[in-house]
């Protein structure tokens, strides 16, 4: 449990084994433990101007998490460092 992580929605589980999760009502997308017990990471949040994510996926040749968007049918492309 998590204030970050409102409403879970869409999850991809990287092939390095990360997993991330969108909160569609936190307007985040954050990175849990593999057992989705424990954040560890806010990757983008309201800030970044996301809003109502509902789909994620890391790109690993980019570096790059695509985000799908419910609010306005749109994607985003976040650099990750």
């Amino acid at each position: 449990m998590d204030p970050e992580l409102q409403n879970p929605w869409g999850v991809h589980v990287t092939s390095s084994g990360q997993v991330l999760v969108c909160g569609r009502d936190s307007n985040t997308v954050i990175q849990v433990d593999h057992q989705g017990r424990k954040k560890l990471a806010t990757l983008v949040s309201q800030e970044d101007a996301v809003k109502f994510p509902v789909s994620v996926c890391y790109n690993t040749n980019l570096r790059q998490i695509i985000i799908g968007l419910n609010d306005n049918n749109e994607m985003m492309c976040v650099d990750i460092k």
